[in-house]
């Protein structure tokens, strides 16, 4: 997250606008995400794909100590952990009620329904956080759990989450589209 931090006063509220924004892209995404099957959820479409993976107790994502680069190509499956459980249900680690989702670090589910029910847990905790925070309580500083990112404001972090909502959920839809296209050449 790299947020800049700007606030510009107005007379007009800027929450409705944000989370009018999150409702598109998440309809979108929970949209291209209905019947997603487990083989799809799990399709590694290159060799070296990061995704999720069973392990010693149970599922667990693909990571590396450091970014690598490129950024390996990720699966539905990883995606789906990314946002849900890395991004979303994190973002409120230190709010009131704490993390939504009874899996965390790099656990992770082995099937498609699971991971949606999770998905739409943390989008939904997340986005009930923001419209709680209200018009005010958006521009209240992230705090000193956040790091580098503590003088960084609700708002910064909403937009944040908004974008990684977007850009993800661009790219398992066209990881669907190449799913669909793949399978039906067969």
């Amino acid at each position: 997250m790299r947020p800049v931090s700007v606030r510009v006063m107005s007379d007009r509220a800027v929450l409705p606008v944000l989370l009018r924004g999150w409702d598109d892209a998440w309809h979108r995404l929970d949209t291209r995400l209905t019947g997603l099957p487990d083989d799809e959820y799990l399709w590694e479409p290159v060799d070296g794909a990061w995704t999720v993976r069973p392990g010693d107790g149970g599922w667990t994502a693909d990571r590396a100590d450091d970014d690598p680069e490129p950024a390996p190509v990720t699966t539905i499956a990883w995606r789906l952990w990314h946002l849900a459980s890395d991004c979303l249900a994190d973002y409120l680690r230190t709010s009131p009620g704490g993390r939504p989702l009874e899996v965390e670090g790099m656990a992770w589910h082995g099937d498609a329904a699971t991971a949606l029910r999770d998905l739409r847990t943390a989008a939904t905790a997340f986005r009930d956080r923001a419209a709680f925070l209200g018009e005010e309580g958006i521009w209240q500083r992230l705090g000193p759990a956040w790091g580098p990112y503590a003088e960084d404001s609700w708002a910064d972090l909403v937009v944040h989450a908004f974008d990684e909502l977007a850009h993800h959920g661009a790219e398992i839809a066209l990881l669907r589209d190449l799913y669909r296209a793949q399978t039906a050449s067969r």
